[in-house]
């Protein structure tokens, strides 16, 4: 044979693929910490969107590609009386799930927001409960919503274990995207060789940089990109459910293949079995809408706020002990540009909550940062790593996110040092946590709705059983508005 020319042998689909496509056509799911913990993370992922409807950078994104497009079976985008097709009704719920960076997190050698997946579940979920009505059907229940949002969240957690993609430079996202393709061609009938060449079309797609993430770049794009993927996501589910072929070895192929050309020719790897290990373990934010690596120092942050608030002036130095990855992503000096740029910044996040012992989302608005006190301490930072606390961020058993400040005066004398090792949302927290997230909840709901209908709607989702067996249609007509208020 000539050596210039290609074995042209399709391979069976790369051993990632395949497992992730057999998990979500065969795995069932009996776990009720799972299932509890998916239902709480519902209806926080639910709220943190209705407060970003709050934020006109948001809402301008939002509703028909077109205005005035009107579809069959519109999909229901919670807070608004939009129904828009799946596609763009995936964007749109990824969106306002995502913008204000308040929504879960998972932490790792990637990391993330699992609950950015909402976006295309809930979408195709509506979607699809809709035309099985027209169809003489039964619509799919919310306990169908939560049993794949365990699901995605299994899928992008566990490549998230072992597998950087951020030190390639490749956005977390893509994770989003393959989790994402994954569960809603399940929901929309795929068969598990559809869900594997849907799947496939997820890794071929040009994955987004993190540009958007990092100085000098930080930009808004980073509040809507999990909506372009789980939208992305939900257009490859319907090309493939078309008839549209896969491509078996997109991830192995030599040169022209993923591994190759984008991770540096290191193989994926997934280090554990899928079940529901994720969503058992998820990482709530609970208490600020912080970038997750600084959860911790800003709570550290507002414990000092009564200690020094009256002493700024007198403050020489901020000594800020964190983990390797906070350093990595959100240590930053100079010039901060935009809210997106401030909310990527420990050394803010530390000021604000140093000045005023809280960091609400509006923080982060020029408004607040114009506040000459806020560059003022933030020169004043000096940042270190304690490299136990590098350590244990990744160790299965903690997965902490510690960090420890101790503030400095032009007298030589020193508060007491402050250290949060876990943060309130950390599993390690739970009790603490679930009656905060919960009023969290609440309060997002009196943003959208009367009294009567948040109470309506907080006492269907504080209640398990009841939530599980309520139709999605149900669900998203109670969340859907008469008109828009923003």
């Amino acid at each position: 044979m000539s050596s210039n020319v290609d074995l042209n042998v399709r391979p069976g689909y790369d051993s990632v693929i395949s497992e992730i496509a057999d998990y979500v056509s065969n795995y069932q799911i009996d776990s009720e910490l799972a299932l509890d913990t998916a239902r709480n993370c519902l209806i926080d992922t639910i709220g943190c969107g209705l407060l970003a409807l709050k934020f006109p950078a948001c809402t301008k994104m939002l509703g028909p590609v077109v205005d005035g497009t009107s579809v069959p079976y519109g999909v229901r985008v919670p807070g608004t009386n939009f129904k828009l097709d799946p596609i763009k009704g995936a964007f749109d719920i990824g969106c306002i799930i995502r913008w204000l960076d308040y929504n879960d997190t998972w932490l790792a050698a990637e990391w993330g927001h699992p609950s950015d997946n909402l976006g295309g579940i809930l979408a195709v979920a509506d979607f699809i409960s809709q035309k099985n009505i027209e169809e003489g059907k039964d619509s799919l229940t919310m306990k169908d919503v939560l049993e794949a949002m365990i699901m995605a969240h299994e899928i992008q957690g566990v490549l998230a274990l072992k597998n950087s993609f951020n030190k390639v430079g490749l956005d977390h996202v893509v994770l989003v995207k393959v989790a994402s393709t994954a569960v809603v061609t399940k929901l929309m009938g795929g068969t598990n060789e559809q869900i594997k060449d849907a799947i496939s079309q997820a890794w071929v797609d040009g994955q987004s940089l993190r540009t958007y993430r990092h100085a000098p770049n930080a930009g808004s794009r980073k509040s809507w990109a999990a909506g372009d993927a789980t939208s992305r996501a939900v257009r490859l589910a319907m090309i493939t459910l078309s008839g549209e072929m896969g491509y078996p070895g997109v991830l192995s192929a030599p040169v022209w293949g993923f591994e190759d050309v984008l991770f540096k020719g290191e193989q994926l790897s997934l280090p554990q079995a899928f079940g529901s290990y994720v969503m058992e373990n998820i990482l709530f934010k609970i208490s600020f809408p912080a970038e997750f690596h600084a959860q911790t120092a800003v709570e550290a942050a507002v414990a000092l706020h009564s200690k020094i608030k009256d002493k700024l002036d007198d403050i020489k130095t901020i000594e800020i002990t964190t983990h390797e990855s906070a350093i990595r992503i959100i240590s930053k000096v100079g010039e901060l540009n935009n809210p997106a740029d401030r909310d990527h910044c420990l050394q803010y996040m530390v000021a604000i909550g140093l000045l005023k012992g809280d960091l609400v989302a509006e923080d982060y608005e020029d408004d607040v940062a114009s506040d000459p006190r806020v560059d003022a301490l933030r020169e004043k930072m000096v940042i270190n790593e304690d490299k136990r606390y590098s350590e244990e961020y990744h160790e299965a058993d903690k997965r902490s996110i510690a960090n420890r400040i101790k503030i400095h005066f032009t007298d030589g004398s020193s508060t007491d040092e402050v250290e949060v090792e876990y943060p309130i949302g950390h599993k390690r927290r739970r009790e603490e946590g679930i009656p905060v997230l919960e009023q969290k909840f609440l309060k997002n709901l009196e943003i959208s709705y009367d009294s009567e209908k948040c109470k309506e709607i907080y006492a269907l989702c504080t209640d398990q059983k009841k939530l599980e067996n309520t139709s999605v249609i149900e669900f998203q007509e109670l969340l859907s508005k008469k008109q828009n208020n923003f």
